[in-house]
């Protein structure tokens, strides 16, 4: 079985990581070449470079700065924002990324899946979709860069991007963005169990027992996470210990592991006991005897 994986998810606005609270208001946290570096350091996964400036107004597309970050990321980049062209991919592959995310130009165009699917492979394309609602009987898809719901079932949806090529869904509740209050499980599942191809959960994480949630109570592939990864230190390292610790298979390959740690209520590192960290501060000799 494959490994899970544990993604971050950069929301850069007018050039600046942006904290997203229900894709409507945004806190800056800072520099997206260092919230890399921080990221890649930590063990993450994967990163997925969203530009909400160009998803907004495609005029202003800046392509050439993922050349910068890619140089920097040494973990599978997705990039996303403002794409409507296979030119555009084209571009952004040219300039360091790995795979592509689309989204809205792919609601009156799901064409567009198929036709960038078949130039760069599926493998290449994830298709976001954000969903609004907060149960089944509500649910729709969201087109972030309008502002507006939809008329779409995103079950619906979802089975049609499968159907036109793509290789992974970034799904997204807009109720649960920024809420740090958990997942919206029923709508993961739903949409996980209704496609073959993996499906990338986002929106509400507040704790590792949140991503663990998903990963137990759901058939998601990945988590991604973006403002709960920016406020804690180690922040990728200690939830993959918390994972590892309750039997989910993730990839840990950072030097400190954390699984004798002790974890918080709030799931930060807390300060070992003074018996332990005695023990580190001398090499203890036994008595020879003659």
């Amino acid at each position: 079985m494959l490994k899970r994986r544990l993604i971050a998810t950069l929301i850069v606005r007018e050039g600046i990581v942006v904290q997203s609270i229900n894709f409507c208001r945004y806190l800056p946290v800072g520099k997206p070449a260092i919230a890399m570096e921080f990221l890649n350091s930590w063990g993450i996964d994967e990163i997925i470079l969203v530009d909400i400036t160009a998803s907004k107004d495609r005029s202003r597309k800046r392509f050439e700065f993922i050349e910068h970050f890619s140089r920097r990321c040494f973990v599978p980049l997705t990039v996303g924002g403002g794409i409507n062209s296979v030119e555009d991919i084209r571009a952004l592959l040219n300039f360091g990324a790995d795979k592509i995310a689309v989204n809205s130009h792919c609601l009156t165009s799901p064409g567009f899946i198929a036709e960038a699917a078949h130039v760069f492979g599926s493998q290449c394309i994830v298709v976001s979709i954000d969903v609004a609602g907060s149960s089944p009987s509500d649910y729709r898809v969201y087109n972030a860069a309008q502002g507006d719901i939809t008329d779409m079932d995103p079950v619906a949806w979802a089975k049609t991007v499968e159907t036109q090529g793509a290789g992974e869904i970034y799904l997204t509740s807009v109720a649960k963005d920024g809420s740090k209050s958990g997942f919206d499980l029923a709508l993961i599942d739903l949409v996980a169990r209704s496609v073959k191809i993996p499906v990338i959960a986002s929106g509400g994480a507040g704790n590792p027992a949140h991503i663990l949630d998903v990963f137990t109570k759901t058939n998601a592939s990945a988590v991604s996470a973006a403002n709960f990864f920016h406020f804690s230190e180690h922040s990728v390292i200690t939830t993959k210990s918390f994972l590892r610790i309750n039997k989910i298979d993730v990839r840990l390959n950072t030097y400190a592991d954390y699984e004798q740690a002790c974890l918080g209520d709030d799931f930060r590192l807390r300060k070992q006991p003074d018996s332990y960290l005695q023990n580190l501060l001398f090499e203890k000799i036994e008595k020879e005897v003659i």
